[in-house]
């Protein structure tokens, strides 16, 4: 049970709560208003009865990380994450937040935090050089990314309650549009090429899509280029190590965990240590296939290496790399991006980094292939298939204007296509329209049709059903029919308009009466008949 105690102008909450060896102690928290801290007592009488109280830890985010990384890191991570993770830890985390408590830690604080480390130059390091002044975006997402990991088992070892870290409003990141080479480029680079290992690793890079360290970790034995192979078109490397460079702490904390090799460095003082170790994913361990004239390449440089090899005797370090110093020794990548960058100068060819060249060679399988995603990734190693639509492949103007070219070829070549017409639908059948005027006319000049007709009426009338339904066609004939008699009265009304008036001398009166029309009960009968001795046929 919690109790409020007033103290001067703030109220305290008091509980009891047991540590995480087993002691009991007390907790006071001070609260400005009594409605808070009638808040915070009912939270915490809530967590103690359902069983979800969590005992107050004034642990640092310091000590957590410490923790986070001995527990959790150390199992999880390779050499080159354990590095590039701890840096992050080192450079940006425990020098901003590191003395805030872990319980302390809320979403506003997170919001707070992510602002101060968009105005945070960046650190720049023995090793490496800091490329933008403030910390980047990119950068941010990765710290933010390790934090929300970390916090993650800290509700996981129930030491808060909810991740702050979860939906966190990162800052947009921008990525830069890598530039690429196309074939004419490469193509143009490699005939200016007169450094061997560099012709070597571009070639890997742009038919076989490798990344740096795995062209760099590559050994003879992975290396399938026999007479047979390169007849059967079964050329090929197997992938299964890349070449890197590691700290000498990370390497003796995680032990040689995925270490094949650690090469002896020539300075012993040194921080650092080239390994061989497994690649970054289990799927960048796979097969590529060769081309002919890869392999051709290949078997030269095995050639000439040998060569060297026999020359140089005991002193030709032989460690069995494809891609190898003079002595045998690895070569680093900075090597190659510094020769890179000198043949992209001399050979005066747009700036891009050697890494492009993976990303040509991915933009041109998949044009090779038609947008065979499956295939390209298994050469490419990537663990998800989205990386290869999103970043990896690019669209080629050149490929943009084969499309204009296409669509001159398939519309605006042919000179007729605008009198091309889709094919007319067969006219639907309309139903047929009854012309009052020629019946008539037809009545009018056979008084006998129009006899018949209203016969016919009648009889329709006649078989009706007791219930006096009438069936479409009476209607029909019935509307049809009255129409006609209008017709005809009219007629009849304009034949006796231009009759001479008559006197008629009326029985039983004195006087006569002019008549001349026709009572308006002469057409009330079924159908009107015109008088015999009336001739209302028009002349001939």
């Amino acid at each position: 049970m919690a109790s409020i105690i007033k103290r001067k102008k703030n109220y305290s909450v008091v509980y009891n709560y047991v540590d995480e060896n087993g002691e009991t102690k007390q907790k006071w928290e001070t609260w400005h208003t009594h409605k808070e801290a009638l808040k915070r007592k009912a939270e915490i009488e809530n967590q103690q009865h359902t069983g979800t109280f969590l005992p107050p830890s004034n642990q640092t985010i310091t000590e957590f990380l410490y923790d986070f990384v001995s527990l959790y890191g150390e199992k999880k991570w390779g050499v080159s994450m354990y590095d590039s993770q701890t840096a992050l830890i080192a450079n940006y985390i425990n020098p901003i937040i590191g003395d805030m408590e872990v319980q302390a830690v809320t979403p506003r604080a997170v919001d707070g935090y992510i602002q101060t480390l968009q105005k945070t130059k960046s650190v720049s390091t023995k090793t490496r050089k800091a490329v933008t002044t403030y910390v980047s975006d990119k950068t941010i997402e990765k710290i933010i990314k390790l934090l929300r990991c970390a916090f993650k088992q800290a509700v996981r070892w129930e030491i808060i309650a909810r991740n702050p870290f979860d939906n966190v409003i990162l800052p947009k990141t921008e990525y830069a549009k890598r530039d690429i080479w196309t074939a004419d480029m490469i193509r143009l680079a490699l005939d200016k090429c007169t450094d061997s290992k560099l012709y070597v690793a571009m070639n890997l890079s742009f038919a076989c899509s490798l990344r740096m360290g795995e062209i760099l970790g590559l050994t003879w034995e992975n290396v399938h280029i026999s007479d047979e192979d390169i007849a059967a078109d079964n050329a090929y490397v197997y992938i299964d190590k890349e070449l890197t460079r590691a700290s000498k702490r990370a390497i003796e904390t995680l032990g040689e965990k995925d270490i094949y090799y650690i090469f002896t460095p020539l300075m012993p003082n040194t921080s650092t240590r080239i390994i061989l170790k497994k690649p970054k994913t289990d799927s960048s361990i796979r097969k590529v296939w060769l081309p002919k004239t890869l392999a051709y390449i290949l078997r030269e440089w095995k050639k000439s290496q040998d060569e060297l090899k026999g020359f140089l005797g005991d002193e030709y370090q032989d460690f069995d790399l494809v891609v190898a110093l003079p002595n045998g020794r690895p070569c680093e990548d900075r090597i190659i991006l510094k020769e890179f960058a000198k043949l992209r100068e001399d050979a005066g060819l747009p700036k891009v980094v050697f890494h492009s060249l993976r990303h040509s060679s991915t933009t041109y399988k998949l044009k090779l292939n038609h947008g065979d995603l499956k295939a390209t990734q298994g050469d490419t190693g990537h663990a998800e298939i989205d990386m290869i639509t999103s970043i990896y492949a690019h669209i080629l103007d050149e490929d943009r204007k084969v499309n204009a070219q296409k669509f001159e070829t398939a519309f605006y070549a042919k000179p007729d296509l605008r009198n091309v017409r889709p094919p007319e639908e067969p006219a639907k059948s309309e139903p047929a329209t009854l012309d009052l005027e020629s019946l008539v006319e037809q009545l009018q000049k056979s008084p006998e049709l129009a006899s018949a007709l209203a016969a016919l009426i009648a009889a329709q009338a006649r078989q009706s059903d007791p219930k006096n339904r009438i069936s479409k066609t009476q209607n029909f004939l019935s509307k049809f029919l009255k129409s006609v008699r209008v017709q005809l009265a009219n007629i009849h009304h304009a034949a006796y308009k231009n009759l001479p008036v008559t006197e008629v001398k009326l029985p039983g009166e004195g006087g006569t009466k002019k008549r001349c029309k026709p009572r308006k009960k002469a057409c009330s009968g079924a159908f009107w008949r015109p008088r015999e001795d009336l001739n209302l046929r028009p002349h001939a």
